[in-house]
């Protein structure tokens, strides 16, 4: 396909998005925009984008696809901003936000102009940032929530997808608040519960000193998703506040539940709960991309010796095996210590998996 495709904020997402569209439509023109200049400029040096947009308006209206990756509050805006210009009549504009009732409300004055709005949220991330961290495989196998409104016609939905299918997505079509509650009850709540986690830790931790080292492990794993970014977090929180405050309510009771089972003292209960949760939790697919990133950790027993590290990290060189994290878990006394390597995808946690055990003879496992 040819045309002006105009991304609006060169980070992770939209920086990966511009890829995905330069990869299977070479003929077309990807033009770039973010407040921060370097992001441009760097969008330009890699590659990711063909040309820098000076301003949002000047671009806008020569565009053909306007793709929106940037804060959900900021979006709103450049929605508003959008609304006031002479766009192109069969331009299709959509975003890449985690809520979308709100989006697609404030987007209603493109509608009203006859311009095409879809939203869209791409269900992938990485450990990175910026548009260096951009990659064309980020969402190859990953949900993409389009959220038309009922008057979208479906041959506009079909061009879209067309303009993203270099993205190797999933592609699947839910009503804005639909999409709202899923994201609410499988990402936005449980980044919630990590952040209180953590609160609830650190409170503990100005009477035991011993809290911070014994959460240097699992603790800190689990809630790893605790440390995104502050400020996106505090814009989808405002966004989707009715969803969550539905779950925070039922997840009261539900803790209710389950202090009444330990009052009680009832071993069969609290079996049960235990074990229906086990149950449910690993008849999840394993293989599939959800909405919170998954983290593809490899864990290796390694002696406490010299060079060890990199020894381990030279064999995964060799074969070329791209590395997006790397740290040690101190949670054990003696002589083994446990090295966690994080992974762009399962195939290169696998081929690193192989790889050590050939050339080593430490034990790995993968993350439960």
């Amino acid at each position: 396909m040819k045309g002006r495709v105009f991304v609006i904020g060169l980070g992770l997402i939209g920086g990966s998005l511009a890829l995905c569209i330069k990869k299977k439509h070479p003929h077309a023109t990807i033009v770039g925009y973010d407040h921060n200049e370097e992001q441009c400029k760097l969008g330009k040096m890699l590659g990711v984008i063909d040309e820098i947009a000076e301003s949002i308006p000047d671009q806008a209206v020569e565009a053909d696809v306007i793709l929106i990756a940037t804060p959900v509050q900021v979006t709103e805006k450049i929605i508003e901003m959008l609304c006031q210009l002479p766009l192109k009549e069969d331009v299709i504009v959509s975003d890449a936000g985690s809520t979308k009732k709100e989006i697609v409300e404030k987007a209603s004055c493109l509608k009203e102009k006859g311009i095409t709005f879809i939203g869209g949220h791409p269900m992938a991330g990485s450990h990175k940032s910026g548009v260096t961290a951009a990659k064309d495989i980020l969402f190859e196998n990953a949900f993409y929530l389009l959220t038309p409104e009922d008057d979208i016609k479906r041959a506009q939905v079909e061009k879209l997808k067309e303009w993203l299918i270099g993205t190797k997505a999933k592609f699947l079509t839910i009503k804005p608040d639909e999409h709202d509650y899923l994201t609410g009850v499988i990402s936005h709540f449980p980044h919630v519960i990590a952040a209180s986690l953590v609160h609830q830790a650190e409170r503990t931790s100005n009477q035991q000193e011993l809290v911070t080292r014994l959460a240097a492990g699992g603790f800190r794993d689990i809630t790893r998703i605790a440390s995104s970014s502050p400020e996106m977090w505090r814009d989808i929180s405002l966004h989707n506040k009715d969803v969550l405050l539905t779950l925070l309510n039922d997840w009261q009771d539900e803790m209710a539940k389950v202090s009444k089972m330990l009052i009680d003292e009832n071993a069969d209960e609290i079996f049960q709960y235990f074990y229906q949760a086990k149950r449910f939790r690993d008849e999840m697919p394993m293989r599939e991309k959800g909405a919170i990133p998954a983290f593809y950790d490899l864990f290796v027993d390694i002696p406490d010796y010299p060079g060890v590290i990199s020894e381990v990290t030279g064999y995964l060189a060799e074969e070329n095996i791209s590395i997006t994290n790397i740290r040690i878990r101190e949670t054990r006394e003696g002589v083994y210590g446990i090295l966690v390597i994080s992974f762009q995808t399962e195939e290169d946690r696998e081929r690193a998996d192989k790889c050590i055990k050939r050339n080593t003879n430490f034990d790995t496992s993968v993350g439960p």
